[in-house]
């Protein structure tokens, strides 16, 4: 089906990230799966091609253009490069932090960190979950106590993306005993004392993406590290979860075409029984199941990035994205793996890479169970 989602403007962003993929992270990408993490140069490098910050304001060194198509086009790209380790980097940057820094800084710190989110130099993450609560946001435990002009900031998060490169780390914390209206967020930044992270943990899949515990003890923030007003945590990160949800949904679809593209290259010429593997009846039914289901699913998740640009995104549409996106992903990806036999549990195909990184998009930015308990409770039940 022609896809009319994107102008020319956008597919030449597109196109421009994909060269900087297969310039800058492509030749070095099996090397950072090994050791375990992107190095921060590559969000420099990023930063000095314009493919970071896309909607900061021009005065703060951004793209100033509010349109998530770019870091849509952005983000497949990712996947289509087959760096999707280290690319969950920089759109979780884009995609997912950034918004808490337009929506809720003061204008003294957009000019203390927007020009450096822009230009790669203060990497972010945002720190929810804690080993205590996941998807639990309510629950966290992770306290912020005043004292003076500063807050105490005591306890832990685990499974936090960027977190061993991050500078600037979106923090939620417990500033009363209410369970909603007692949460704040708190710029953690690198090098406070007490700020100390943990080990860059051991995962499945996305291994060139860091992923660190972090903990804190007697960490003094500044009271001008309040993000918004206190108290107004919890409002705040569910209103930024759509864009967050939509942004996964977008990865996970990606990937899942990328896999089929690579697939449907690999049953062309691969042989078996004297004839290709694409010319069996089941590798047909097979392959046109998955496109089918792919476009259907495309058709969806582009209007759900319309209504986000529109700044009509309702809680449920995103989170419907989010399970039918992320689960397609692993059912595609499976499927794919199986057409390519043995070969497809060799690391060495892109395939079994892509198989292993995909398992956890049905559990982070909420688990498939959560999203489906998001949208009952649209329907009223």
């Amino acid at each position: 089906m022609q896809r009319k989602h994107f102008d020319a403007d956008h597919l030449a962003f597109g196109e421009a990230f994909r060269a900087f993929a297969d310039k800058a992270i492509v030749p070095s990408y099996l090397d950072w799966e090994k050791a375990g993490i992107t190095p921060r140069e590559v969000f420099i490098e990023a930063g000095k091609s314009g493919f970071l910050g896309m909607q900061v304001p021009e005065v703060y060194g951004g793209g100033g253009v509010d349109d998530f198509r770019f870091n849509q086009a952005l983000d497949e790209q990712v996947a289509l490069a087959g760096v999707t380790g280290s690319g969950l980097g920089i759109t979780l940057h884009n995609d997912t932090c950034l918004p808490y820094f337009l929506s809720f800084c003061t204008d003294e710190q957009k000019q203390r960190w927007l020009p450096g989110i822009v230009s790669g130099e203060l990497i972010t993450a945002v720190a929810m979950t804690e080993p205590g609560a996941g998807s639990d946001l309510a629950g966290i435990r992770t306290t912020a106590k005043r004292d003076g002009d500063d807050y105490l900031v005591n306890g832990s998060k685990t499974f936090i993306t960027n977190g061993i490169n991050a500078d600037l780390v979106i923090t939620a914390v417990r500033t009363g005993e209410d369970r909603h209206h007692g949460m704040s967020l708190l710029i953690l930044e690198r090098g406070m004392a007490g700020f100390d992270r943990g080990r860059n943990l051991d995962k499945i899949g996305l291994h060139s993406q860091d992923t660190a515990e972090l903990s804190f003890t007697d960490v003094r923030v500044p009271v001008a590290n309040l993000l918004g007003e206190e108290g107004h945590g919890f409002q705040q990160l569910t209103q930024k979860l759509p864009q967050e949800r939509v942004s996964i949904a977008v990865g996970a679809l990606a990937e899942a075409r990328a896999t089929f593209e690579n697939t449907l290259r690999y049953v062309q010429d691969r042989k078996a029984f004297g004839t290709t593997i694409g010319s069996f009846q089941n590798t047909k039914f097979v392959l046109a199941e998955i496109i089918t289901e792919i476009d259907v699913a495309q058709a969806f998740l582009d209007q759900c990035v319309n209504l986000l640009n529109a700044g009509e995104l309702g809680v449920a549409d995103a989170a419907k994205a989010k399970w039918w996106c992320t689960e397609l992903q692993g059912r595609v990806i499976d499927r794919c793996l199986q057409l390519h036999g043995g070969y497809g549990y060799m690391t060495e195909y892109p395939v079994a890479r892509a198989y292993a990184d995909a398992r956890v998009t049905r559990i982070y930015g909420g688990s498939t169970e959560i999203m489906k308990g998001v949208i009952s409770k649209s329907l009223g039940l």
